[in-house]
């Protein structure tokens, strides 16, 4: 199943695509003497966080961007201040999918995983688009003995991308949860399927995603792992997230990749996965990779 130079012109695209450049308008805003940025927002977004920050914790602007003075502050302590700007934007309909759970936020490191650095706060997840932070995610290939690939299709009352195929399951990390544990967690609560750390057949993929979006600036690094499912087992969805699945030959996949039918992140995870597997042979991928992990 060798793809043709079309294909490998249209995935390379995609995987080109992920990481947009930024809004030349839009500021970055930093932590005090951490020289990572933490996020990126619009102009007229930056100057309302700026006057919505206490006093002992300034956001002040700069010709490089704004600058928070929260460096002597404790990660919990900066963490209740963003929390709680954050629910007053979300009471005043300014956010949307509140989750009520907190992601962690390093700034934009791209550090080998997992980071040596500490966390610098913790906020609703529901913010981080809002205030341009980068969040982390797993998202798992569903692979049949047949070399097929299990997608789910997100429920349309989704904040983000309903209705759109997703991969067999995906989803954010939880505030102190590694890629791992969030992979199996989603791989039980979307499709039903009880897996241990040792059943993902290999080291993950991991790719970088970045794009203007309604809510704001989405940054985001994806841990993209591979998975067998037999033929006797039949994804459910547990969590009400995700409508049905869908088995899908590879020139499935792609039909449904051309047509925009998938999330934006899962296109991207589909499309590098299969790219990095043999300079672009979708056999590799979707055929050899499933005859490795049902050996």
């Amino acid at each position: 199943m060798q793809i043709g130079n079309e294909d490998f012109q249209f995935l390379s695209g995609l995987v080109e695509a992920a990481r947009q450049p930024f809004p030349p308008d839009w500021r970055p805003w930093f932590l005090r003497g951490f020289d990572q940025i933490l996020g990126l927002l619009p102009p007229e977004r930056a100057v309302a966080l700026a006057l919505t920050m206490p006093k002992n914790m300034p956001l002040l602007e700069t010709a490089g961007g704004f600058v928070w003075h929260a460096e002597s502050f404790t990660a919990a302590e900066r963490s209740r201040v963003l929390q709680t700007i954050a629910q007053d934007l979300s009471q005043r309909g300014q956010l949307r999918g509140w989750r009520n759970e907190t992601f962690a936020c390093w700034g934009w490191l791209e550090n080998d995983w997992p980071y040596t650095a500490t966390e610098l706060f913790r906020v609703e997840r529901a913010a981080f688009r809002y205030f341009g932070l980068r969040s982390h995610a797993a998202h798992v290939h569903g692979m049949s003995p047949g070399g097929r690939m299990w997608c789910g299709r997100r429920s349309f009352n989704k904040a983000t991308d309903p209705g759109l195929l997703d991969n067999l399951a995906a989803g954010g990390l939880s505030a102190g949860e590694n890629p791992e544990q969030c992979a199996v967690r989603e791989i039980f609560e979307e499709a039903g399927l009880v897996r241990s750390l040792t059943d993902f057949c290999q080291r993950p993929l991991e790719v970088l995603t970045e794009r203007a979006v309604m809510e704001g600036w989405h940054s985001e690094r994806l841990f993209v792992y591979t998975l067998k499912v037999m033929d006797c087992e039949q994804p459910i969805n547990r969590d009400g997230e995700v409508i049905d699945f869908r088995c899908l030959s590879f020139t499935e996949v792609l039909g449904c990749l051309r047509a925009g039918k998938f999330t934006p992140d899962a296109a991207i995870a589909i499309a590098a996965s299969v790219l990095q597997s043999d300079l672009g042979t979708a056999h590799k991928f979707f055929q050899v990779s499933s005859d490795a992990i049902f050996a």
